[in-house]
């Protein structure tokens, strides 16, 4: 029997999702609470959402794609919803890691933010401002500003942060994985990472 992936990622655009996992999100994965909840927020054909479930995580994915959700429905809670448009499908929940790649819209910070518990762990990673000498996306509203990332996660704990040039394919992103404040004193060995 053959895999749905390809098929599925046909319909999606530039196979959102079906490459293998980001390197950042691999490298930081082991902070997420053994057993965690984790949410993938425009989770493509859930490229983290099969990381986190193999690392024995339940797993929540959110995408405006019906193929997408279509792809991850087997792991774990597969949301459609137009999260730039419409509601915010999940209010008042919170997961033990949000994972957002590739994927910009500022109206969201609040929510995502507030999706993350507290002691949580937030890992972002997007195009920053210069990614347009090298394609798409160009437009200002999807790139993120230099420090950014740090800006939104004002009073958190940055575990890592970075904000460069990548290379195959050439691209410029800013990333953080950083901890949500839970009122205890933070642990030595996340700020020595």
């Amino acid at each position: 029997m053959t895999s749905p992936i390809p098929a599925l990622a046909a319909a999606l655009p530039s196979s959102h999702g079906a490459q293998a996992p980001s390197a950042w999100i691999s490298r930081f994965a082991h902070l997420v609470r053994p057993q965690g909840e984790v949410l993938d927020i425009a989770c493509g054909l859930g490229r983290h959402m099969r990381l986190f479930h193999a690392q024995k995580h339940r797993v929540v994915g959110i995408d405006k794609a019906q193929a997408a959700i279509d792809a991850v429905a087997n792991l774990g809670q597969s949301i459609q919803a137009d999260i730039e448009d419409g509601p915010w499908p999940l209010p008042g929940r919170q997961f033990d890691a949000v994972v957002v790649t590739n994927y910009l819209w500022r109206p969201l910070w609040t929510q995502i933010l507030d999706s993350v518990k507290p002691g949580g762990l937030l890992l972002y990673e997007t195009f920053a401002q210069g990614n347009e000498a090298f394609g798409k996306p160009s437009r200002p509203d999807f790139l993120l500003e230099p420090g950014e990332l740090l800006q939104v996660c004002a009073g958190w704990s940055i575990v890592a942060y970075e904000h460069g040039q990548l290379h195959l394919p050439e691209r410029v992103v800013q990333r953080v994985a950083a901890i949500k404040p839970d009122g205890q004193a933070p642990t030595p060995a996340l700020l020595s990472i």
